[in-house]
């Protein structure tokens, strides 16, 4: 009886460690790319969404190549849970880099949440590419403690200094339509929303200091929390000054009501800036149609090539999970321009010579060009470029239940440059600002 335990315990070791070594050696044919974001939530949905289609597409085609080895892209998703809790989030990045063993990481959205994932993945030496933070700090980093931040890049949005600036140029050429269409004589006024957050926090004194520069006149300043639901006495308060804009600045939840409730009190001002909740498909649907003429920065609109690469990625990503992309979803080009070719151009998985070979490429994305700049001092800060050629993001309004894309078109940012993307329509003024400032 003995004897036949052994017989059959033999067998079955062998059996198990064959696996094993299968099983291993499997893995060692993978690359391993964490997905870490807020998952209950379309900033998050976004995340995994882009990371799943580049994965896709890259095993579908054999893999990457690194050096003479073909290896698959493995994902792991992370939630990070950032919206409520910083330590889920740096609980989720410790998982994803100690227990999964990932070798990159791609993702985060919460400027908080991000910077305490930044500091878990430095440590790990792991290559984090962020896909939601804009905050200027996160690259700051880079420049000021090089060899500690290295292997944080970004990835998508622009920092928060160029998200400003491009929506200081949505607000003007906005401004431009106002006094056009509605004759007005004297300075734009300007009421200043603003969600609660550390990332926002720079926007103010810079509106403050920028719009009477720009012949505007700020009428007051509003900062509701991220997650409020009603917006009613802010919405009040702005019809008090007789506001002609709205610049708001929202990446969470709040965006939703605050356009829907303007528009059931048909307030006569135009809504123009950052508005996350505003580039989702059921915005349309969520403010039950009171989103109608809401004009917000975007990465992506339908119809709208910033290149060739554009038109492909869109109509994929509706095809495949049925709605239009939001810029989290730039985890697709992170992972497939930014990691995969880079890494298929070196020939390595090593850290340090993807770093390196990164910070000296210019490349295409589907919404922009590339390119990681220094700051004044000459040193290395892995933020990227702004401007006419590089990423330049769009400005999008809802007309009629639908998103399109209205800037850059005659865009003149220097002499004798002029940026239109194909795609692009007028801007349109709601009919109520036409009553109110009767205007036939």
């Amino acid at each position: 009886m003995k004897m036949f335990k052994r017989l059959i315990f033999v067998p079955v070791l062998v059996v198990a460690l064959t696996i094993s070594i299968w099983a291993n050696a499997f893995a060692a044919d993978e690359i391993k790319i964490g997905v870490i974001g807020p998952m209950k939530f379309v900033q998050g949905i976004s995340h995994w969404n882009g990371a799943v289609m580049a994965a896709d597409e890259i095993n579908a085609r054999g893999g990457v190549k690194v050096g003479n080895k073909m290896m698959k892209i493995k994902l792991i998703q992370a939630d990070s849970n950032e919206f409520l809790s910083i330590t889920d989030a740096t609980n989720a990045m410790e998982r994803l880099i100690t227990k999964d063993k990932v070798h990159f990481v791609v993702g985060g959205f919460r400027t908080e949440a991000v910077m305490a994932m930044q500091d878990i993945a430095m440590h790990q030496k792991v290559i984090f590419i962020g896909c939601g933070a804009a905050h200027d700090e996160l690259c700051n980093r880079v420049a000021k403690y090089y060899d500690q931040y290295k292997y944080f890049f970004r990835g998508t949005p622009f920092n928060s200094t160029n998200l400003v600036r491009a929506a200081f140029i949505h607000v003007g050429t906005v401004a431009e339509v106002i006094k056009k269409e509605l004759d007005i004589k004297g300075p734009i006024k300007v009421a200043f929303v603003a969600e609660k957050a550390q990332w926002a926090d720079a926007m103010v004194p810079a509106v403050q200091a920028t719009l009477p520069k720009m012949g505007m006149e700020l009428v007051g300043v509003w900062r509701p929390s991220p997650v409020a639901t009603d917006v009613t006495a802010e919405l009040a308060g702005i019809q008090r000054t007789g506001a002609h804009l709205i610049f708001t600045v929202f990446s969470s939840s709040v965006g939703i009501p605050f356009a829907r409730q303007a528009g059931e009190l048909k307030v006569p001002a135009i809504q123009v800036g950052i508005n996350v909740e505003a580039s989702k498909d059921d915005f349309w649907k969520a403010t039950r149609g009171q989103g109608n003429y809401v004009v917000i920065s975007a990465t992506y609109a339908r119809d709208v090539e910033c290149n060739e690469l554009t038109k492909p990625f869109v109509e994929g990503y509706l095809k495949r999970f049925g709605e239009m992309p939001t810029y989290t979803a730039g985890t697709y080009e992170s992972i497939k321009m930014s990691l995969v070719d880079t890494i298929e151009m070196i020939g390595t998985l090593d850290p340090d010579k993807i770093v390196e070979a990164l910070e000296n490429r210019v490349y295409k994305t589907p919404p922009s060009t590339i390119m990681y700049v220094k700051d004044n001092l000459g040193r290395h800060t892995h933020d990227i470029r702004f401007g006419p050629g590089y990423a330049t993001g769009l400005a999008v309004q809802w007309q009629d239940g639908k998103l399109v894309g209205v800037w850059p078109n005659g865009w003149k940012p220097a002499p004798g440059v002029e940026v239109t993307y194909k795609g692009m329509k007028p801007i349109k003024l709601p009919p109520w600002m036409y009553q109110a400032y009767k205007k036939k």
